[in-house]
């Protein structure tokens, strides 16, 4: 029996690792659906600048208080350990792996620290993300820390997610959250040099 299905199943208590309020909106309506006992979870590094990040998580809290739903944040705004994971490895794809990891790991050690069964992340409704590597680091890290890693392909809700964070008035964003991903979706140049950059 897969580790989906007996989640699924048993209806554990699970830590989501929340990047933003619109991708919360569908995440958090599904694994309710499936049965989760849902506790969010705020952190992330990566996103820059610090004003951006603070809209970010304030638009966040006012979704999780909409819909009942209790998010530990972690204290502080470590946004120079992401700088310092990806100095010399700053290509998209590269960069992005180090961000997961960041992210899904301080997860991971989150939920064994508050006695949860298992994690996952809204990362897995974006069709932007590299959902196989979010996994295959996901289950890594949670393996790591005890737990187990809830995955499930949540880009069926892409659309749903517009919808509701339209109908919930959430702040919605232009990049992923890192300065070099609001380059690369601000800057012409920048999206030019990176699609010929890439293997």
């Amino acid at each position: 029996m897969s580790t989906a299905t007996l989640l699924r199943q048993t209806g554990q208590r699970l830590l989501l690792h929340i990047c933003c309020g619109p991708c919360a909106t569908y995440s958090v309506q599904r694994l309710r659906e499936v049965g989760f006992d849902l506790t969010g979870y705020w952190h992330n590094p990566n996103i820059h600048p610090f004003s951006e990040h603070e809209r970010r998580r304030e638009s966040l809290l006012a979704f999780a208080q909409a819909v009942a739903l209790p998010v530990i944040e972690s204290e502080g705004y470590e946004v120079v350990e992401f700088l310092r994971g990806v100095a010399g490895r700053e290509r998209r794809g590269e960069r992005c792996a180090i961000c997961y990891e960041l992210r899904l790991a301080a997860t991971a050690r989150a939920a064994r620290a508050g006695g949860y069964d298992a994690i996952s992340t809204t990362l897995l409704i974006s069709p932007y993300q590299d959902q196989a590597l979010i996994r295959a680091i996901g289950e890594r890290v949670a393996a790591e820390a005890g737990v187990e890693f809830y995955f499930e392909n949540l880009r069926r809700g892409w659309a749903e997610r517009g919808r509701l964070a339209r109908q919930y008035d959430l702040y919605q964003q232009r990049y992923c959250g890192c300065l070099y991903s609001e380059w690369e979706a601000l800057s012409p140049a920048a999206r030019a040099a990176n699609r010929e950059a890439r293997p």
